[in-house]
């Protein structure tokens, strides 16, 4: 695993925080809301795209890809 993917969910949740406090300290309680939604659905892009390369890695690992050259 790349240290990369960590950083990038780390700088999505640090921007993400500092947005969602600005904007509940301007009385925006649903688009602050609507922010950390967004990071989190961005988040969980990267990691489902990560868990697909996981199985990709398994398939090849075991070669599940033929079943016919058995």
């Amino acid at each position: 695993m790349s240290i990369d993917i960590l950083f990038k969910i780390a700088g999505i949740g640090i921007i993400a925080a500092v947005i969602v406090s600005i904007l509940k300290k301007s009385d925006k309680d649903e688009l602050a809301t609507l922010t950390s939604l967004a990071a989190l659905i961005i988040v969980l892009f990267l990691v489902i795209d990560m868990i697909g390369g996981l199985f990709d890695s398994l398939r090849s690992i075991f070669n599940l890809y033929s079943y016919g050259n058995l």
